[in-house]
């Protein structure tokens, strides 16, 4: 069957002019949008790789801060069970230190 007026020849061939330049510029902006997409799907994939990385890396960090927080916590409950007691010497002790450290830091401040 053959179509006037759609840039066929008298032979029913079609003529370079028109049909064949718009059809290879539709093939070159398809193979274009193909690569695209192709970059996009790989770019995804590389992100969603990324956030699996980082989850796992969060995972042993949150593992790291919990064995953190034990080691701190027995710290605390050591200071809890010093602070129950009688422990007047020690008291006295650091607040004879603390003094000894602020004269020795004054005296050095004065004879500068």
């Amino acid at each position: 069957m053959r179509r006037a007026g759609l840039g066929e020849g008298s032979s029913g061939q079609y003529v370079a002019s028109g049909y064949s330049v718009h059809e290879e510029e539709n093939e070159h902006l398809q193979e274009g949008l193909r690569n695209k997409v192709k970059a996009l799907a790989s770019l995804s994939i590389e992100i969603g790789n990324e956030v699996k990385n980082q989850n796992k890396m969060l995972d042993e960090m949150d593992s790291d801060f919990d064995s953190t927080g034990g080691l701190l916590g027995a710290t605390i409950g050591r200071v809890k069970q010093l602070s129950r007691g009688s422990q007047t010497k020690l008291l006295c002790y650091m607040l004879l230190f603390c003094l000894f450290v602020f004269f020795v830091l004054y005296w050095f401040i004065k004879l500068r």
